[in-house]
């Protein structure tokens, strides 16, 4: 594998504005390309977190953060600018602890959202309508004319809580918000991931005028210390982004203090080529779930295919998977790399098995781990045909690069195979015909469609789903609003 450049990481979390170490010590970062330890990040204990949760909420409740909107746009600013004077050694770390390829971290994983993740909620800030005047009117129950007026308030301290597989994309969206906003922030990263949050946690402790206490990093090998967030009564709200399962838990435990959600949860994401589209291109965007390796929760992990023409489709698939093999990260034109850890990989064959048992053609593929890699987590680009909606391949998230095409009969049949799953994130449909995606498009129950090859992705587009796949939004005014709440204020007219 290519040897990749020195990299400085950071080992210790941010606390009331204090660079600290772990109570419980410190745990392994290991590269999922070829195990190798990157370095050692402190393991927080839940008295740390309790610490981080205390300072988030005097920094909301004793300062002017929450009131202070030009002390807030500053210090985004100077956020953006300082993670941008890091931003290539950012990307090689991204690369080594994520496993990114390089060329993904060229679009989502890292260039997309540093342009406008902080930039586009700090400029929110002039604009957003934190006061709306519904004008004055003689109110019925009292018969005073009265002044009425609307205001939007932060929701005051967010447990942010982000996923291994786009770590500095969505922590960048949530911060970006949330701070934004007017509120404080403990972020807990995935233990697979910690270094970018780390590394932005110093940015802010040496670059930033951000109060102590406003934002606290907060990292643990342990996920229970993480909960502490969903018990505590001091937070006020959960942003969330990971698995259906983890997130139904955050519901459950959230319920006795009842916490402000936000989910972004699973996916299984479908695309339909509709009979008209030239199947040359439309066929191309088989190749999403190979796109890191199939983590991604908008993976497009179904194709559907027109019956007429399914044979004909699968033929492009099966030459493409043939030819896009798992490789080095650090290679630019590597777009699979390695999955995240030794237990996604299990977890991964253990699906590719489960497809083979309930009938499924594996195409392209191998049940077992790749042979040319000596360490490292790798599954093979993997391709199931002749597969039936009712598989579990096609109804349960895998999260790795495999891709499951099933025929369907016409439009109508199309859309129903596509709905039928209790995820809806996103979906794409491909056509020759605007006019016919648009109709597709209307009738699929998912957030985030593409149509013709395209996704609306950007700060200013909501993104979430409908189902299983989450509660809330992330980006866009939706995404914004979320951190608020809404206070109704009436007073005597003059």
């Amino acid at each position: 594998m290519t040897e990749p450049p020195n990299v400085s990481f950071e080992s210790r979390m941010l606390v009331d504005g204090k660079l600290v170490d772990g109570e419980a010590g410190s745990f392994a970062n290991i590269n999922p390309a070829n195990e190798e330890v990157l370095g050692e990040v402190a393991d927080a204990s839940k008295a740390d977190m309790n610490r981080a949760i205390d300072a988030a909420r005097r920094a909301f409740d004793e300062t002017d953060w929450s009131t202070n909107r030009l002390l807030r746009k500053r210090c985004l600013e100077q956020l953006h600018e300082a993670i941008a004077s890091e931003l290539e050694e950012l990307r090689e770390e991204l690369i080594r602890e994520v496993g990114a390829p390089r060329a993904v971290t060229h679009g989502p994983q890292l260039d997309a959202p540093f342009a406008d993740g902080l930039r586009y909620p700090a400029r929110l800030i002039d604009t957003f309508p934190w006061e709306t005047d519904l004008g004055d009117a003689v109110v019925s129950v009292t018969g005073v004319n009265t002044t009425r007026k609307v205001w939007h308030e932060p929701v005051g301290v967010v447990g942010a809580i982000t996923p291994w597989n786009f770590p500095f994309e969505v922590t960048i969206n949530k911060l970006g918000q949330a701070l934004a906003t007017g509120n404080t922030v403990v972020l807990k990263p995935a233990p697979d991931t910690p270094f970018n949050a780390t590394r932005i946690g110093r940015l802010i402790a040496e670059r930033t005028d951000i109060p102590a206490g406003v934002v606290n990093v907060v990292t643990a090998s342990d996920h229970l210390v993480g909960e502490e967030l969903t018990l505590s009564p001091k937070v006020d709200m959960i942003s969330f982004t990971g698995s259906t399962t983890v997130g139904t838990r955050i519901m459950e435990k959230g319920a006795a203090t009842m916490k402000r959600l936000f989910l972004e949860l699973g996916g299984k994401s479908a695309t339909i080529v509709l009979e008209d589209a030239d199947f040359s291109t439309a066929c191309l965007i088989g190749i999403g779930p190979l796109m890191h390796a199939g983590q991604g929760c908008a993976a497009p992990t179904r194709m559907l295919l027109p019956r007429p023409r399914y044979e004909e489709g699968v033929a492009i698939l099966k030459g493409l998977y043939e030819n896009i093999p798992a490789g080095d990260p650090q290679d630019p034109g590597t777009i699979c790399g390695p999955v995240i850890s030794a237990k996604q990989q299990s977890r991964i064959l253990g699906y590719i098995n489960k497809g083979v048992d309930e009938g499924a053609t594996l195409l392209v593929g191998s049940t077992e781990a790749p042979k040319q890699f000596d360490k490292g987590f790798w599954v093979n680009p993997t391709l199931f045909t002749d597969v039936d909606n009712s598989m579990t391949i096609a109804q349960e998230e895998i999260f790795g690069p495999v891709l499951v095409v099933i025929p369907y009969e016409d439009e109508d049949d199309a859309i129903r195979i596509a709905n039928d799953s209790v995820y809806g994130l996103a979906g794409n449909v491909m056509s020759s015909s605007l006019e016919s995606s648009l109709r597709v498009a209307r009738r699929l129950r998912a957030g985030f469609i593409g149509l013709n090859g395209t996704a609306g992705y950007g700060a200013d587009t909501p993104f979430g789903g409908y189902k299983h796949s989450g509660v809330g939004r992330q980006n866009g005014l939706a995404g914004f609003s979320q951190y608020t709440e809404i206070k109704s204020v009436a007073f005597p007219a003059d």
